[in-house]
């Protein structure tokens, strides 16, 4: 099928779908609901704005998905819910499993390094995740994640300049046992266990519950030359929570949860001839792209067999309610959470040894938070103040023996990097919902952030070449004049927004809000050689130390409602992004680093603008069907950091940020993206059978933020499908994923400054599993 043909083919299907609610102009994130809340009328609720509303009632672009939703959607872990909400992306990859790097709206983080913030907070229980490393959690104790696009700066704790994804968990019952068990099995060996429990310990006063998951499949990937699989998944994760309510007005959470990983590394595919240098006989090309022909699941590594990923992640949490009085509540949230990560990364993806790195990092956060919460007939609000401090280090080592050779001999050659940042963040948020009638609300808030970062680095390198061996560079210290021990940056920022909605019936809203967006600046945890923080252009060299904040201007405007008793669930935005100074990893361009340099820039301007829209019909009372539309037309204005560096030539746009011109459009910013399914439940006498599947386009998007001809996706169909037998307490599901076994790639990794690595990686094939399960 062509892509003009499939663009078509599914417009109109999402057309059909919209059909009947055409006229009402409203909408709701249907697709994400359960089927029954739809067709009983009940809502789902969220606490996006740290209240209890009704999702219907909030103004803003929000989807939520339950749990019933997140099974449908073959979730295992926060990745799962890919493809559900329109213009989310979650970019896998990366020589990592459990990273979860969400881009909503064309905004999120460019480059996985330790020491770039994610431009979309993940939050569990209102507690902060400061690293996308380890962010891939398990959802089986979850009662539903909410997904908000855009800024959320005045409501939630930390950086959520593109969106958040907020994950709330199931609270102990107090009065009910109740739990959950599931085994499933799948191709590659897939073999998956999950528990869940609930009871209370003292009825009415105090409960546990404990969930524990364990999730192992074979490689997906096969090295022709050993037989060794890669891109498995081997994790065990566990969460408990203790639960007690000693009076009415007081409420205590306690939560502890573990994860740990053990796999093999994950493999890319090279797409571009991977150089050596050679001092006597220059340039020799040690590996074509694709070696192993069109991408069939085989790429080789120069890894040991030992040498894959480890991770151990765990936090402990506190949460206390108080209700001050009928009108007040207080709440606290303590947190600490420690993470430990030994990755070896094969970045070429090939049995040569130019880019094998090993990196392990160890990262502990300490948060704070304490909100305030008014709630009266006319006015709603919450006040809060918040404070972060994170340690984060790495030891690291870039492997190269297949880099340097001299006249076909080869030359070792070892880097190895030791580095620490801490960062403390204080910031104080509130915002406002006044009802001057029972139809028009206006919401207003404003936010103070100030975050100061602290960053040293010392690169040593190991070589039998002299000319490569003992090379030993230190941030700061070997800064040039008048930099020379500059390694703290502290940024302050102010950022309001504002919102108006009108309720012309009780199931239907509309609203247009306008918000700020921060993201703090930082260190290029990549730099190994001033020439990584230097920028030449016309011939002048300048020194970059550091990079700014980002910061965006989001307008919206929306729409939203609920028809037909629920029946029919429509929901649409608009949106206009103004996007300043955002962080940029780009190749060498004019820059000279020994093996290889990485500048990081802040791109002068982009503008992103496009719409999303929602819907699900409920024709009869057995088949429900949905449909959603993301489109994104996002630009570069100016990319040659104009804080630094006027415009070659006086020019008023430039798009080559090192003097190399590159393909002048934002990463992970597909135009369109559409999805379409459905859902039949029919009863058995006892039991029900449900029979639904969904298929999902995604339009051409780049996988760099160079834009390198191979680093791209030109875009894919993937449909998925399901089948579950619901009895009274148990049930059995047979899923298959990527039914027509569609190639798609997912990520990328541009290193062409190091033997001209350029390396993408794929989704997992065509895959199904059966699962059994029983609740209580």
């Amino acid at each position: 099928m062509t892509r003009i043909s499939t663009r078509a083919a599914l417009a109109a299907t999402v057309a059909l779908f919209a059909v009947p609610a055409m006229p009402a102009f409203a909408q709701e994130t249907p697709a994400a609901e359960d089927a029954s809340d739809i067709a009983t009328g009940n809502e789902i609720t969220v606490i996006a704005r740290r209240r209890e509303e009704r999702l219907l009632d909030v103004p803003i672009a929000i989807s939520a998905l339950n749990t019933d939703a997140l099974e449908r959607a073959g979730a295992k872990d926060l990745s799962g819910i890919q493809g559900a909400i329109p213009n989310v992306n979650i970019v896998q990859g990366r020589g990592s499993a459990s990273s979860a790097n969400f881009y909503i709206r064309g905004i999120g983080q460019p480059d996985a390094l330790q020491t770039f913030d994610p431009a979309v907070g993940v939050y569990v229980d209102g507690v902060y995740l400061s690293r996308i490393q380890g962010a891939l959690l398990n959802l089986f104790d979850v009662e539903r994640v909410e997904v908000l696009r855009g800024p959320q700066g005045t409501l939630y704790g930390k950086n959520t300049i593109g969106g958040a994804v907020n994950v709330v968990s199931k609270k102990p019952h107090l009065d009910t046992v109740k739990g959950e068990a599931a085994f499933t099995y799948g191709r590659f060996d897939e073999v998956t266990a999950k528990g869940y429990v609930s009871a209370p310990l003292v009825t009415d006063k105090l409960a546990l519950s404990l969930a524990g998951v364990y999730d192992d499949r074979d490689g997906i990937v096969t090295d022709p030359r050993t037989g060794r699989k890669y891109n498995d998944r081997n994790n065990l994760s566990g969460r408990g929570i203790l639960r007690a309510k000693p009076t009415d007005t007081v409420e205590v959470l306690i939560s502890g949860d573990y994860t740990r990983q053990r796999n093999a590394a994950t493999l890319g595919y090279l797409t571009a001839p991977l150089i050596q240098t050679d001092f006597a006989r220059g340039a020799v090309v040690l590996a074509p792209a694709e070696p192993y022909g069109p991408y069939d699941y085989k790429a080789s590594t120069s890894l040991a067999p030992d040498q894959g990923q480890k991770l151990d992640h765990w936090g402990v949490s506190g949460t206390i309610n108080v209700d001050l009085s009928d009108s007040f509540q207080l709440t606290s949230i303590t947190a600490y959470r420690k993470l430990k990560t030994d990755f070896f990364i094969d970045i070429d993806a090939t049995q040569f040894e130019l880019g094998d790195v090993f990196v392990g990092v160890r990262q502990d956060q300490f948060s704070q938070e304490l909100q305030l919460k008014y709630d009266a007939d006319k006015l709603k609000g919450v006040f809060g103040l918040y404070y972060l401090n994170e340690n984060v280090s790495s030891h690291q080592e870039a492997y190269a023996d297949g880099l340097f050779a001299f006249n076909g001999a080869p030359i070792t050659f070892l880097r190895t990097i030791d580095d620490k940042q801490v960062t403390k963040s204080y910031a104080a948020f509130g915002q406002l919902t006044y009802a001057f009638t029972e139809q028009l609300s206006m919401t207003a808030g404003l936010r103070y952030t100030h975050e100061k970062k602290t960053y040293n680095r010392c690169t040593v390198t190991a070589s039998t070449l002299g000319l490569l061996n003992n090379i030993r560079y230190c941030f700061p210290d070997n800064l040039p004049a008048p930099f020379t021990g500059d390694n703290d940056v502290s940024y302050d920022a102010w950022t309001p927004m504002v919102s108006l909605s009108y309720k012309p019936t009780p199931d239907t809203l509309l609203y247009a809000s306008a918000s700020r967006g921060f993201k703090a600046g930082g260190f290029n945890g990549r730099v190994n050689s001033n020439g990584d923080i230097s920028v030449t252009r016309n011939g002048v060299t300048t020194v970059v130390p550091n990079f700014e904040p980002e910061t965006v201007w989001s307008y919206e405007a929306g729409a939203k409602g609920t028809f037909l008793d629920g029946r029919v669930n429509v929901s649409a935005a608009a949106f206009y992004t103004d996007y300043n100074n955002f962080q940029a990893r780009v190749g060498n361009g004019t820059n000279v680093g020994l093996g290889g340099s990485f500048p990081v820039l802040n791109a002068g301007k982009l503008r992103i603008q496009g719409f999303e829209f929602d819907i699900s019909v409920r024709p009869v009372q057995p088949l429900t069907l949905f449909a959603s539309v993301g489109y994104l037309d996002a630009d570069y204005k100016r990319f040659d950091d104009p804080r630094r560096l006027p415009p070659a030539g006086g020019a008023a746009f430039s798009c080559n940020p090192t003097g190399t011109q590159i393909t002048c459009r934002p990463a992970f910013a597909p135009p369109l993206t559409l999805r379409a399914g459905g859902e039949y439940r029919v009863s058995l006498g006892d039991a029900s059978l449900t029979l639904g599947g969904d298929v999902r386009f995604v339009d051409k998007q780049y996988l760099s933020v160079d834009n390198r001809p191979g680093l791209t996706e030109d875009g894919y169909l993937i449909g998925n499908l399901y089948a579950q037998v619901d009895f009274d307490k148990f049930y059995l599901r047979g899923a298959v994923k990527n039914v027509g076994n569609t190639l798609y790639k997912t990520d990328g990794q541009e290193f062409s400054s190091v033997g001209n690595i350029q390396t993408v990686y794929y989704g997992d094939p065509r895959t199904w599993n059966v699962t059994v399960g029983v609740r209580f």
